[in-house]
């Protein structure tokens, strides 16, 4: 049993020397003096022990225990305080080394073009209002003189949540709620994000952004509506832009137009950018039909008005010549990082 011991305090010892790391020292351990380790399974043959030689024998085995435990909580030690000072050595930090550059992010160009438009229109004393992207079918439709039958109420065309609410199609909705309010005169944009189940590629998408307007007050006249577009269209695209009114139809207006701008491009010359005509479309128009001024309690007798619709989105593809309108919503940092 005593040379079992000295074996076992031997071999112990030579890889104890030999160990470079905290994981065989752990392993070492669980060997020896683990359950199953060697030295346990010679205290388990304690019982074939005479008697008379079993205290010397039991006070050897703690002895080589003790022996064990100590080397082993030694070499630990020793280890863990090699590894903090490899690691120090690594982690030695240079201060007269320049910092690190920290990028810092800005704008999206949705968000430059948004603020870019509300500043011309609240230099024009528009108010900037805001309202629910979750909508009353009344608002959205009905109230703004689109009837039952009207093809942008098919669900082919719009996100309906029940019969009666539904992922707004345009933030006219804000302007009916401004009207309905009966706080005359007004002259407002209603910015915000719209839905309309269309498919993604280069010019739709199904979640989009839209800026309308909106002036209400006595005497308001076509000549107005014109004024104020082209003074628009040269703040944002040049002093030298020009505006071309073609007649169109929207059921919320009456007369209604299509508005042109002159290509900022080629100065209506005609280019690749305008596709030779010399134009570009940037947003829709008309007098407020009377009925919608009805139906949001404004006598159209006493009062007119105009509004007009843009999408923020089109107006950033034609700012900053860009043909595909995925570039806005990819978060590719290559792209953004060129605003």
């Amino acid at each position: 049993m005593k040379e079992k011991l000295e074996q076992i305090k031997s071999a112990v010892i030579h890889e104890i020397e030999s160990m470079d790391s905290l994981t065989k020292l752990n392993d070492v351990r669980v060997a020896y003096l683990g359950k199953k380790g060697e030295l346990t399974a010679v205290l388990k043959g304690m019982k074939d022990v005479s008697p008379e030689e079993r205290p010397a024998v039991g006070q050897l085995v703690n002895e080589t225990r003790e022996h064990i435990e100590r080397l082993l909580e030694q070499t630990r030690a020793k280890l863990e305080a090699a590894q903090r000072e490899l690691k120090l050595s690594r982690e030695v930090i240079d201060v007269t080394f320049p910092a690190k550059k920290n990028r810092v992010g800005h704008r999206h160009p949705n968000t430059i073009a948004l603020e870019e438009v509300e500043n011309i229109f609240v230099g024009m004393g528009y108010e900037v209002v805001e309202g629910p992207e979750v909508e009353y079918d009344y608002y959205n439709f009905e109230a703004l003189n689109i009837p039952e039958n009207h093809p942008a109420k098919d669900e082919q065309d719009t996100f309906y949540i029940n019969d009666k609410i539904l992922l707004r199609t345009q933030t006219s909705p804000v302007q009916v709620r401004v009207m309905e309010q009966g706080k005359l005169p007004i002259r407002m944009i209603a910015p915000g994000r719209v839905f309309r189940s269309d498919e993604v590629d280069a010019t739709h998408s199904p979640s989009f952004h839209q800026i309308e307007g909106l002036v209400i007050d006595k005497n308001i006249t076509f000549a107005d509506l014109k004024g104020t577009l082209a003074q628009f269209a040269k703040e944002l695209f040049g002093e030298d832009t020009k505006v071309k009114f073609r007649p169109h139809h929207f059921p919320f207006t009456e007369p209604s137009a299509e508005v042109d701008v002159t290509c900022f491009k080629c100065g209506g010359k005609g280019c690749r950018f305008c596709k030779g005509s010399g134009w570009i479309e940037i947003l829709g128009c008309g007098m407020v039909h009377p009925r919608v001024l009805k139906m949001s309690g404004i006598d159209p007798e006493e009062y007119s008005g105009f509004a007009f619709g843009m999408g923020l989105e089109r107006i950033a593809l034609l700012k900053y010549e860009i043909d595909d309108m995925r570039l806005l919503y990819e978060n590719d940092d290559r792209f953004l990082s060129q605003f």
